[in-house]
């Protein structure tokens, strides 16, 4: 599989510079487009980088010229109205257009554990996770109807050390050192699926340039599954602490906090357990071997190596105060 020609928009992300870095060391030839940024994660040695804007296809034709790839892999695309401007800017000129959706696409609440490609999709508390679904729809609509060679991955709740996975980020890491109460939604028993990023590319990189993947659908999650408080503890236990956790009801998170709702009703309240046997029956090396124990550690060395990444919220923290308060 070596020397294929992967273009992959984005790049420099969480989940995408992990991609990055793996294609580079199974021997693809990796260009990479984006705005040119980032300065959160160091430059990825072995790529070539181009300049587009994932938002403006009219910005990506122009930065990629007149240019055919073995494998495009959009990181940056959350609307149909974008999946339907690759449609027309890649066909003919890819074997293989890969499409980053989302887990929390599917049905919500779940009906049935754990869950594969074929559970229904249906989110009607987020709209990320419905602009997904509605992608998705276009790019089976295009594979069905002209043959484009589209491959849709479904990633969970995916983080490398630079993202804390809980909603609030480094302000609740803050609190936990400090000794004050964090909020846990529910009452911190529902199971979640966290990936490192690392594991998430040996499953992803494993499906470029396969044939067998395209027209195909695969989730691309962690084996490891935690209730939501040995989550935050495993937090607290990279910084040293043993954190107090206070249980309120994500509806009431929800309404005192609306930016962190449709994530909370829309997915994380619920428990996600997955199958990954059919990623597996493709990609054999798939073996995700970072617990969250190991991600929790790393986060914290990230955070604490640099003052300027340790921002907290006093919004946030008002607004948890009062929270907890009235549970």
């Amino acid at each position: 599989m070596g020397n294929l020609r992967a273009l992959i928009i984005g790049g420099n992300g969480v989940i995408s510079s992990s991609v990055s870095r793996l294609a580079v060391e199974r021997g693809f030839d990796v260009t990479l487009v984006n705005r040119g940024t980032s300065t959160t994660r160091s430059p990825i040695e072995g790529v070539r980088s181009l300049v587009g804007d994932a938002s403006d296809a009219g910005s990506i034709s122009a930065a990629i010229g007149a240019e055919d790839f073995d494998v495009v892999a959009n990181f940056r695309s959350f609307l149909p109205s974008q999946v339907k401007g690759d449609i027309q800017l890649f066909a003919g000129r890819t074997a293989q257009y890969v499409y980053i959706s989302s887990a929390s696409a599917y049905q919500k609440p779940v009906a049935h554990l754990p869950i594969t490609e074929s559970t229904p999709l249906r989110n009607p508390y987020w709209q990320y996770s419905r602009d997904k679904i509605a992608s998705e729809d276009a790019l089976v609509e295009a594979y069905r109807a002209t043959g484009f060679p589209a491959t849709i991955v479904r990633p969970s709740h995916t983080y490398d050390e630079t993202l804390i996975p809980i909603e609030g980020g480094w302000t609740i890491l803050d609190r936990m050192r400090r000794g004050l109460p964090v909020l846990v939604h529910g009452d911190g028993t529902s199971l979640w699926t966290l990936t490192h990023a690392r594991d998430f590319a040996v499953g992803f990189v494993g499906l470029l340039g396969n044939p067998v993947a395209v027209g195909d659908v695969f989730q691309i999650t962690s084996d490891f599954v935690y209730p939501w408080d040995a989550i935050y503890r495993m937090l607290g236990s990279a910084l040293g602490v043993e954190p107090n956790l206070v249980h309120v009801a994500s509806e009431a998170i929800a309404a005192a906090v609306p930016e962190w709702g449709p994530g909370l009703i829309g997915d994380k309240s619920h428990s996600v357990i997955f199958d990954n046997s059919k990623l597996r029956a493709v990609v054999p090396d798939f073996n995700p071997t970072t617990t969250f124990a190991q991600g929790a550690r790393e986060i914290v060395a990230w955070y604490d190596a640099d003052e300027s990444r340790r921002p907290v919220d006093a919004d946030i923290n008002a607004k948890i105060d009062a929270l907890i308060a009235g549970a």
